[in-house]
């Protein structure tokens, strides 16, 4: 008991501005960390979500792997919600993959905007239709080649083998089920989990646990960086420093720190509203915030204070045990970053 079938992968997250790297395995009943690391893009090399500098990127890959020392060499890897079309279409029960496939490659066209050529076609069968007797509800996936093999390329030059390539929505769906145990959610709560990254906010509404609305909006942590570059007369990589380990002029906290809070918060709030303006939602049960700028001290806080909804900062690993070889405290501090990563490496588990 309490065996899983593994086919080990890696969480590999190559985000705007870092590349992200986490292994996990099972055992008894939880899950440990193997390996996990973070390190630095070169300016540039992704731009909203797309691969832009596919050495740069790659290299960044090798240094994750060096520092983590890990010994896997397959990948999961992710592409952004905002690149990839779903649609949810009813098939007859009964149907073989290989029927199914045919069927919807002749079919794609209706629901695809680009020349079949240029895209890659993926489905998964969710269930019996909630519509129609004797008939599945099967969801298809469909991205453009050309996003899908930047990413490709980058880790195959860093000697690393693509096995496979999902959704970062869905990603983040699987690494939220940690979190929903974790806070002892009831099944059907509606819960908001927003993504703070370096130049990207994405909102996931889940309900019942499944992502029922995901909007990406162009904000985050750089903003931060670039108020100090601009007021205090450093370059960006002091800037970054500065920001993470302190030492800034003493009206920092004051004058750049908190406005740049309350902004987050506005951000949060206007997410949620185009949310509830386009659902019959009004409320949500809790706010999860997740990414970089997640760890700002207070900042949860201030989120539920000001939205009246309780707020909190996501720990996938809250629950995990941590290999001799992880660094246990840089690992806490990384960890609202680490969701989408997390949620990739979940996928060596059936």
């Amino acid at each position: 008991m309490g065996k899983r079938k593994v086919t080990p992968v890696l969480g590999l997250d190559v985000s705007s501005t870092t590349v992200k790297l986490l292994e996990l395995s099972y055992s008894g009943d939880r899950y440990r960390v193997e390996s996990y690391a973070v390190s630095s893009l070169p300016q540039d090399a992704v731009i909203e979500k797309n691969v832009n500098d596919v050495d740069g990127v790659a290299n960044a890959i090798r240094s994750v792997v060096a520092q983590s020392r890990t010994k896997l060499k397959t990948v999961a890897a992710a592409v952004a919600g905002s690149s990839v079309i779903t649609k949810l279409i009813d098939m007859p029960q009964g149907l073989s993959e290989d029927e199914m496939e045919t069927q919807l490659t002749l079919e794609a066209d209706q629901y695809i905007p680009y020349p079949l050529e240029e895209v890659s076609i993926d489905f998964e069968v969710q269930g019996p239709s909630p519509e129609r007797d004797n008939m599945v509800e099967v969801l298809l996936a469909a991205c453009r080649r050309e996003t899908i093999d930047s990413r490709v390329e980058a880790i195959e030059s860093a000697e690393l083998v693509p096995r496979i390539m999902d959704v970062e929505a869905y990603a983040m769906e699987r690494a939220f089920s940690l979190i929903r145990h974790q806070l002892d959610l009831e099944e059907e709560s509606t819960v908001a989990v927003v993504d703070i990254g370096a130049t990207m906010t994405t909102l996931s509404v889940l309900n019942n646990g499944q992502t029922i609305y995901t909007r990406e909006q162009l904000f985050g942590g750089k903003q931060l960086t670039d108020e100090i570059m601009r007021r205090y007369g450093l370059p960006l990589e002091e800037a970054g420093l500065a920001k993470k380990q302190g030492g800034l002029p003493d009206d920092y906290d004051s004058e750049v720190l908190e406005p740049f809070k309350d902004a987050v918060v506005q951000q949060v709030a206007r997410s949620l509203q185009f949310f509830f303006s386009s659902s019959q939602y009004n409320d949500v049960d809790y706010i999860i915030l997740a990414g970089g700028v997640a760890s700002m001290e207070g900042l949860a806080d201030l989120v539920q204070e000001k939205l009246g909804t309780p707020a909190t900062v996501a720990n996938p690993f809250a629950n995990m045990s941590v290999s001799p070889k992880v660094n246990a405290v840089a690992l806490s501090s990384d960890a609202p970053a680490m969701m989408i990563a997390c949620g990739l490496a979940l996928r060596s588990f059936n």
